[in-house]
């Protein structure tokens, strides 16, 4: 089995899930696809409140460096970049800026010159049809994260907080890949937890 797992690297709630996948998805022996949704292609015809924009701009800098690294070193080199950048940003509370990119490229070995692909506005295509195959395959517009398993159907989520550890972790991954099998379900939520 395969998951794929569409990412916005601004998003707090994202990240969570992120590392739910990751640690179900290992402990299993399965390969996660790590692919892009931005908010910010998501969001470009809406009235977004000025809090936001600057996290959408850096989001469209880090996806460009991230769809960079794909390109150039492939999977493992998205997900280590993923991770740096995450933890200095959803935990750390680092800011959200070039630097903050550059030495998450250095923890992740990647070189430094994949700082360059911030500004290489033609990597928004690779952004952008990633982004299109996750709403085409959820079936809706919709946010960050997006799930899929194999060449199935997608779901918005899950939206998880706190992580979900060991067994909570592991149930919540069989669940969702059995609704992915039956193609009549389509919504299914409830309030989120405070972060």
């Amino acid at each position: 089995m395969t998951i794929t797992f569409y990412f916005d690297p601004a998003c707090p709630f994202t990240w969570r899930t992120s590392r739910w996948v990751r640690d179900v998805a290992a402990r299993r022996g399965e390969p996660v696809r790590w692919k892009f949704l931005s908010l910010a292609v998501l969001n470009q015809d809406k009235e977004i409140p000025e809090q936001y924009r600057a996290g959408m701009a850096w989001s469209r800098k880090a996806h460009r460096v991230l769809a960079a690294a794909d390109q150039r070193y492939g999977q493992d080199a998205v997900d280590r970049l993923y991770s740096a950048v995450g933890r200095r940003v959803h935990y750390e509370a680092a800011d959200r800026d070039i630097a903050v990119i550059r030495d998450a490229l250095a923890e992740a070995h990647l070189p430094a010159d994949l700082t360059d692909a911030a500004e290489d506005e033609s990597l928004d295509k690779v952004v952008r049809a990633s982004h299109n195959e996750a709403q085409t395959r959820v079936g809706a517009e919709t946010g960050s994260p997006v799930t899929a398993f194999d060449d199935g159907s997608a779901f918005f989520g899950p939206v998880v907080v706190p992580v979900p550890e060991g067994e909570d972790a592991d149930r919540l991954f069989e669940a969702l890949r059995l609704l992915s099998t039956v193609t009549q379900f389509s919504e299914l939520k409830r309030a989120r937890n405070p972060f």
